[in-house]
């Protein structure tokens, strides 16, 4: 009897407060969705990382004959088969070293042809223009440094380059718009508690004549306040399983079908189902436990119970 009226309680305040519970409803949903989309964020650069930076490579690229004349890196002249040979010999050397693989001019000028074949500079550049290099994966991506050291200024050398540091400029981007998800996932969560707080004290206060009979009748408190506490709770359960929906029809039409950026973007490990359903049941538990908590802590002021 208790139970059936809670429930026949929870239903009346629900429909008595219809817009603001619509409004709660929609503020929770939003707000857990981009919770949820920051999480996956974080998981899809924690990925890309580890997938890109396992890849990185760090190039020394050599002085040729163009260079000789117009880098002061190579004011020595172009480099000298002895000077490659060291090179080639320090680096074996080097226990940070993985392995290293010499890119010849002819075989740099083939590459540009491939990837920029039709760029209006390509049919201007000759296989002699191109720069000799060798491309050196290192054991741990961090120690590029060790390498910058021991090459960048020596004799037949133009630069020492490091790809991951155009990865971190991509990652900290990555980074910067998950933040900013993350702020506004925390202005929508202040805005549905807001509504939350709102909707049950209009509630409690529609209900006043009630609860007041139930005060002098001897009811607990928890009696009187269980009906505004477990309204909270669905109409936040329902704006959770609104923001479990969001994130399945996201990742199922931008990832794999729709835009199906994982077939475009080949190049991108993408994260998978098991990251997307690993993170519902967290978004569900918060919309139920979020707003219930809420709605307890507003209710023990005012109904003073």
């Amino acid at each position: 009897m208790r139970a059936q009226f809670v429930l026949s309680e929870i239903g009346v305040g629900l429909r008595r407060n219809l817009t603001m519970t619509f409004a709660v409803i929609v503020s929770v949903a939003l707000s857990l969705a981009l919770f949820g989309g920051s999480l996956l964020m974080s998981d899809q650069v924690n990925n890309m990382k580890g997938y890109w930076y396992d890849k990185v490579n760090v190039s020394i690229f050599l002085c040729n004959k163009s260079d000789a004349e117009s880098d002061p890196n190579c004011a020595k002249g172009a480099v000298t088969t002895e000077q490659k040979k060291q090179i080639e010999t320090d680096l074996d050397k080097m226990s940070v070293v993985d392995n290293v693989l010499h890119e010849t001019s002819d075989q740099a000028y083939k590459h540009y042809k491939e990837q920029f074949g039709d760029s209006p500079l390509a049919s201007s550049l000759t296989p002699d223009q191109m720069q000799e290099s060798f491309r050196i994966k290192l054991k741990d991506p961090e120690k590029y440094q060790v390498i910058a050291t021991a090459f960048d200024g020596r004799d037949g050398v133009q630069s020492v380059q490091d790809q991951k540091g155009i990865l971190d400029n991509l990652f900290e981007l990555l980074n910067g718009m998950n933040w900013a998800a993350r702020a506004v996932m925390a202005m929508m969560l202040v805005v549905a508690l807001m509504l939350i707080v709102n909707t049950v004290r209009v509630s409690a206060f529609s209900r006043r004549r009630e609860t007041g009979i139930m005060r002098l009748v001897g009811a607990s408190g928890f009696y009187i306040q269980a009906p505004f506490i477990m309204e909270a709770a669905v109409a936040g359960l329902i704006g959770g399983t609104v923001a479990c929906g969001f994130l399945v029809i996201a990742r199922y039409f931008i990832i794999d079908h729709g835009l199906a950026l994982s077939e475009k973007l080949t190049l991108i490990n993408f994260v998978g189902w098991d990251a997307v359903l690993k993170y519902l049941p967290l978004i569900l538990a918060t919309s139920l436990l979020m707003p219930a908590l809420a709605a307890f802590f507003a209710l023990r002021k005012y109904l003073k119970v």
